[in-house]
């Protein structure tokens, strides 16, 4: 009979491809690892994997099952979030996921609040870009996704937060023929400095602009907004900065910021979580907390 352990051994060797990293992940021995994979293997009449002298590879069978058990375990989580959620307000273990133009500006002030107010909390965080969140929430790996909207996956369900608007960033040299407020024909005049590809910031600055030319975008393979200001301080173009990163990106970097000119170019920060999870009294609060330590934030002065 198949067990919850054997289906987690095997989630872990599909995600590692390896079994000394998998029975790692796992806590426990790799030759216990390997018996419970074997007997698994024996149990469903199928193999799930190639052995081979530098990891594993998964047969045909075995990534239709590695799919099938994340599935299944996700539920399982689901199901104890369940229980938890019955007995407390934000307790135990959550894997809370965030896109890399949020996570700087948001936990730093976030965490110290869920460490205060909820000691019972378990927090895991996981910064990277969208599309593996995405995955990594559809999985299992994690419960919860702080990111821009819209989301659209009938698995999924979101709350939006707030509305996170764009200003320009230029170096404090740069002439603006006395322009009260940005447009995009000035950023279509220079250079844009942007994100490296994957990055849903990226996409939402070159939508606004009606940029697609390669020659008029430059990225150096930046991969932090902290990277792109420093450029646009030393001269080598401009960028578009999101409201929530200003007062700690423009602090110690020799650039001005503008408004544009109506109406003004934003993203849409929300959270996004499994619709079978039933912790949705558990996210809620932690958008709410979010909502407060954002409004809370002085932005620099836009001029």
């Amino acid at each position: 009979m198949t067990s919850l352990k054997q289906l987690r051994y095997f989630e872990a060797v599909a995600r590692f491809n390896h079994f000394g990293r998998a029975a790692e992940h796992c806590a426990v021995s790799q030759p216990a690892l390997s018996m419970q994979i074997q007997e698994l293997e024996k149990n469903l009449g199928l193999q799930l994997v190639e052995r081979r002298s530098k990891g594993v590879r998964l047969t045909v069978e075995g990534k239709e099952m590695a799919l099938r058990a994340s599935r299944i375990l996700a539920e399982v989580r689901d199901l104890t979030d369940f229980a938890r959620q019955r007995a407390s307000l934000l307790s135990g273990a959550l894997h809370l996921g965030v896109i890399p133009s949020v996570a700087p500006y948001v936990l730093p002030p976030l965490l110290p609040i869920l460490r205060d107010q909820y000691p019972g909390l378990d927090l895991h965080i996981r910064e990277t870009q969208t599309q593996a969140l995405l995955q990594q929430l559809l999985d299992g790996t994690l419960d919860l996704l702080l990111l821009a909207l819209p989301v659209n996956h009938p698995e999924i369900e979101t709350i939006r937060l707030f509305e996170d608007r764009f200003l320009l960033a230029l170096p404090r040299t740069h002439r603006t023929q006395g322009r009260v407020r940005a447009t995009a024909d000035l950023i279509k005049g220079d250079r844009l400095l942007l994100l490296e590809e994957g990055h849903c910031l990226r996409d939402q600055a070159l939508t606004f602009c009606q940029l697609r030319q390669v020659d008029s975008i430059n990225t150096f393979g930046a991969s932090s907004l902290s990277t792109i200001v420093q450029m646009v301080a030393n001269g080598l173009g401009l960028t578009l900065l999101p409201e929530i990163s200003v007062a700690l990106e423009t602090r110690h970097a020799d650039i001005r910021v503008m408004r544009f000119a109506e109406p003004e170019p934003s993203r849409t920060l929300g959270l996004a979580w499994r619709s079978t999870c039933s912790r949705k009294r558990d996210f809620v609060e932690v958008g709410r907390l979010i909502t407060s330590v954002a409004r809370q934030r002085p932005p620099r002065k836009a001029v």
